[in-house]
């Protein structure tokens, strides 16, 4: 039986605390294929925030047409202007993007790039030159104007199109992303097949190329019941930011064979268990998956979650 928390046995060379980058309510939520009412998500973010979370990613001000599921962004964004310490980034895709979100008084955002042709073509309608040119002002104006922004870079590991993705090429567009002006760097393993080994000799990369730790966060899917196991690699690099998805929630619209993303409970139980502090209270997030899996009408796939809540497959 356990209390609910593993016990915490510190492993040497790793970070002392590490910032989880919740993006359950955005990237989770954009997946889903029915539509969550706007309440529901708003009582999400909140859950999350109780929970301990510091960084709640909460919406994307994309086109409807794109991502019906995130189409109340201006509904729902002001429901959480009472949320206070919590920074709640937003995802714009483009310039129209950003001048919705600053309207409504967003001070973190966030865009998404591809290390891949074929990826880029297929979410953006743009190759990477193009996407990259597309970013440039967003990412001009929002720093002007003192927002913080987060530059994510998909298919880092492996495209489903191209397969492999060479580490010279992802930290080629990398370093043209962080050029743009972005605060921070999310590697995103989009289609989970990404190895320990992989992700070090990226991260060695990508530090020998001028980008380092400091400003680097790593986003794993759990397709091949990797993630865990890669994130573990990233720590051991210096990353100290984690993306994670509150149930396990997510994947990828674009590309099919994407499962979900690194489950944050899943991530809790590791930490914790090597000491390390991340602020989140694992029984309240535990609950707030086990609401969430409700609302949704299913068991959250996070054996964490399952776990402590003695769910039912």
């Amino acid at each position: 039986m356990t209390d609910g928390l593993p016990m915490s046995v510190p492993a040497p060379d790793l970070p002392r605390r590490v910032r989880i980058h919740e993006v359950g309510a955005r990237d989770g939520l954009q997946n889903e294929k029915t539509v969550v009412p706007t309440e529901v998500k708003a009582e999400f973010v909140h859950r999350l925030a109780a929970a301990g979370l510091t960084t709640v990613e909460a919406t994307s001000f994309v086109h409807p047409k794109w991502v019906p599921q995130l189409a109340d962004a201006e509904q729902l964004f002001p429901q959480l202007a009472d949320i206070e310490g919590v920074a709640l980034p937003v995802l714009v895709p483009n310039a129209r993007g950003l001048d919705r979100a600053r309207e409504l008084g967003a001070r973190r955002i966030a865009v998404f790039g591809s290390a891949t042709e074929s990826f880029a073509q297929a979410n953006l309608n743009r190759t990477v030159d193009e996407s990259l040119a597309m970013f440039e002002p967003v990412v001009a104006l929002a720093r002007a104007e003192g927002l913080h922004v987060r530059g994510y870079l998909s298919m880092c590991f492996g495209d489903p199109w191209e397969g492999p993705v060479p580490v010279g090429q992802v930290v080629g567009v990398a370093k043209r992303l962080m050029d743009l002006g972005c605060h921070e760097l999310s590697l995103g393993d989009t289609i989970g097949v990404a190895t320990p080994g992989h992700v070090k000799a990226l991260l060695t990369a990508l530090d020998e190329g001028g980008v380092g730790t400091e400003s680097v966060g790593v986003h794993f899917h759990d397709t091949y019941g990797q993630a865990l196991s890669n994130t573990l690699a990233a720590l051991q690099y210096g990353v100290t930011t984690v993306d994670a998805s509150a149930g396990g929630l997510g994947g990828c619209p674009y590309a099919k064979s994407a499962t979900g993303n690194l489950a944050t409970e899943d991530l809790v139980w590791m930490l914790q268990g090597l000491g390390i502090e991340t602020g989140v209270d694992l029984g309240l997030l535990t609950a707030t998956s086990v609401w969430m899996a409700e609302q949704l009408g299913r068991p959250s796939p996070s054996r964490t979650v399952r776990a402590l809540s003695h769910q039912e497959q």
